[in-house]
């Protein structure tokens, strides 16, 4: 009977499955048990916030005693006819788009850059240096990037020697966005380089050899070989960076703009802290969790239409 209930196709009941997978992968079950429950407890659980959203939320009262706000979307229409809703998107669709056009190629071209270095010696200094920036705190950069930009800083000095006008740059809302995207490639160019070094590893060096052999130089090896072998790797990184279009790092921004420069600098997560955190007496937390989601959501849209023209595209993609 056994024998004809396999051959049937006939499968085992779902208990008895379970349970010879559980004695099986007992220990590995056990080993990812931490994770899923941080995962829990700090990326899930406080999703059940998102609520604060339709609701005219009042700390006193906490979540469940706030009353829910009349109509459902109130703070989104709010914030939507918010007379700065033009500038925050511009401001943030602006210095997101600016830092994934200069930005995410720049690693690239590093990456290539060094694998094309046949002195191992030259190749690890310039590695270490292009790494470095990273590891200096954010507070650090931006204030040596403060110091920099005064009107007797470094980069005036550098202006006048070249017959231009001293002042203090990051008090001028025209330099603010190329001053941000510029600090972010030289901190971040060598470290986000490494994960296109190791993909440049793992291609196969005899596509290399036959290259050579049918006449085909450095540049053309290049093109032909080692482009289409980042061509994975690069989709997967710009499919996840597109999905945070609008998350603009409200850090770096926090610390080097000021009233002068918010028509440039001012963007939604920043707009959102100052919401919550100001100091204005009023915090409008229903108002921010509502920007929050519509950030979300955005961020979203883009992740899946940015990862459907990839697959479309090159056959790479995240799902």
């Amino acid at each position: 009977m056994k024998a004809n209930a396999v051959a049937k196709g006939h499968k085992a009941p779902l208990s008895k499955r379970l349970k010879r997978d559980w004695h099986k992968n007992k220990w590995k079950y056990i080993m990812i048990l931490p994770v899923l429950i941080y995962l829990f407890l700090f990326c899930y659980k406080p999703m059940y916030g998102l609520v604060i959203a339709f609701k005219d939320y009042k700390i006193t009262r906490g979540i469940e005693g706030s009353s829910w706000s009349n109509p459902w979307y109130k703070w989104f229409l709010n914030f939507f006819t918010d007379p700065y809703f033009g500038r925050l998107l511009k401001n943030t669709f602006l210095i997101s788009g600016l830092t994934i056009l200069f930005g995410f190629p720049a690693p690239i071209i590093l990456a290539l850059m060094i694998n094309e270095v046949k002195n191992s010696a030259f190749k690890r200094t310039v590695q270490t240096i292009t790494y470095m920036p990273y590891f200096i705190s954010m507070v650090v950069l931006c204030g040596l990037l403060k110091t920099f930009c005064m009107q007797d800083g470094l980069f005036a000095q550098i202006a006048v020697l070249f017959g231009g006008k001293a002042q203090n740059y990051l008090a001028n809302p025209a330099y603010f966005r190329t001053i941000y995207v510029l600090s972010d490639i030289w901190s971040g160019i060598g470290w986000n380089s490494i994960i296109y070094l190791a993909a440049l590893s793992s291609i196969d060096q005899e596509q290399y050899e036959a290259a050579r052999v049918d006449g085909a130089n450095r540049f053309k090896q290049m093109i032909h070989i080692t482009l289409p072998g980042l061509v994975p790797t690069i989709m997967v990184l710009f499919i996840l960076r597109m999905g945070n279009i609008l998350n603009v790092g409200y850090e770096k921004i926090l610390l080097l703009y000021n009233s002068a420069t918010y028509i440039t600098a001012d963007v939604i997560s920043t707009y959102t802290y100052r919401l919550s955190f100001g100091g204005s007496g009023n915090p409008m937390y229903s108002k921010s969790t509502a920007i929050g989601l519509f950030n979300t959501i955005i961020n979203v849209f883009f992740l899946m239409l940015t990862n459907m023209i990839s697959k479309k595209a090159t056959d790479a993609g995240l799902f």
